[in-house]
């Protein structure tokens, strides 16, 4: 299930090289499955970051997410926003609603604050790409729930081969 997988990844490292804490892209490559290529939002700010994509290997992320309780995903959801522009071409996004979810975290991980593993309720709007063509590509994620709001531009290298 993607979002299961995508919060374990982004649970997956500590503070200082989390995906999700990540300012410029020099993280984002950390722990990559090799099935799906993950992309992370911010935890609240906006961000530009730059990062090299293995060529053929679909894309997923989140526009904006919430994993908790499942009223917490319900008052999230409620007015829920979010778009992604690959490209200059808006991509649809797909709305997950009350999902079970089991995230395995690491020590000090900022997105559970634990090394166990942790079960809640996951929600939000999230994307699935497929494998980019080799070049430049520019993706803008946008996502607001309530009074909470992240941005990310990202630059997205796809090397011929990668």
């Amino acid at each position: 299930m993607l979002q299961s997988r995508w919060w374990s990844w982004a649970a997956s490292e500590p503070e200082s090289t989390n995906p999700v804490a990540d300012e410029d892209g020099g993280d984002c490559a950390r722990n990559q499955p090799k099935d799906i290529w993950f992309l992370a939002g911010t935890f609240g700010t906006r961000a530009a970051r730059s990062c090299p994509v293995p060529a053929g290997v679909p894309l997923g992320f989140p526009l904006v997410n919430r994993i908790g309780g499942t009223a917490d995903c319900v008052q999230f959801m409620d007015d829920v926003e979010g778009s992604a522009v690959l490209d200059g071409k808006k991509v649809q996004a797909d709305v997950y609603r009350d999902q079970a979810v089991t995230v395995e975290g690491t020590v000090g991980n900022p997105v559970t604050g634990t090394d166990e593993t942790f079960e809640g309720t996951g929600c939000g709007l999230w994307v699935q790409l497929p494998g980019l063509e080799s070049g430049v590509h520019t993706l803008k994620i946008r996502g607001r729930a309530a009074d909470f709001a992240t941005g990310v531009d990202y630059t997205l290298t796809v090397a011929a081969g990668s």
